[in-house]
């Protein structure tokens, strides 16, 4: 089972939530810690988690996770309800960045990602998470990838091929309405010429019974 399987089972779903996305990561500059609660400093994996709720309303919240040398089991850290996000910076729109920053209502943290594409798909599922469940208050994506934000870009490109699909089908109506116009249009005068031939006809009739 792999790490962020691990996360989900032990940390979330005993406490009725559902792990979204997580992405492994590293303080981009080093915080002095004098003291940790499993007895002293030590090396440690940082994930950073995004989680969801199985109760209505749905809540999102972003909580950091570790997982100490030597054991194999994970802590739960600082959590944030999502509300509490207020912006999320990719740092670099121009390249592929592992680096990134968050910034909460009372909390700052810069980190490096394990991979940049990790980061890329964390950037997704949050960015995503936010428009479906925050409201009123949304957090800025500042100095992203047009491709992190990539779930607007697949809306957009349904929305494009749906209105293409319309837009066809309306211009082959037309085009029926047109043919079927001018096919009207000629039946109107065949039976303009059958009624003016059936007209002479009777006219020639009684003439020649005169």
């Amino acid at each position: 089972m792999s790490a962020k399987s691990t996360i989900g089972k032990e940390i979330f779903a005993p406490h009725d939530e559902r792990m979204l996305g997580a992405v492994q990561v590293k303080r981009r500059t080093k915080k002095k810690i004098p003291f940790l609660a499993t007895g002293g400093q030590g090396e440690y994996l940082t994930y950073i988690c995004l989680s969801v709720t199985n109760k209505k309303p749905t809540q999102a919240s972003i909580t950091k996770v570790k997982q100490f040398e030597g054991s194999t089991s994970f802590v739960r850290r600082s959590q944030w309800m999502l509300e509490q996000l207020c912006q999320v910076n990719g740092i670099d729109p121009n390249r592929d960045s592992p680096e990134f920053d968050l910034l909460f209502e009372n909390a700052f943290d810069q980190w490096v990602a394990s991979t940049a594409s990790e980061k890329c798909t964390f950037f997704q599922i949050l960015h995503h998470t936010c428009q479906r469940y925050l409201t009123d208050k949304k957090p800025e994506f500042i100095n992203c990838q047009s491709k992190i934000l990539g779930g607007n870009s697949i809306l957009h490109s349904a929305a494009d091929s749906v209105t293409s699909a319309v837009q066809k089908a309306s211009q082959a109506l037309n085009e029926r309405g047109e043919r079927l116009g001018r096919a009207e249009e000629k039946t109107e005068e065949l039976r303009n010429t059958a009624q003016q031939f059936a007209e002479t006809a009777h006219k020639l009739a009684m003439k020649h019974k005169c």
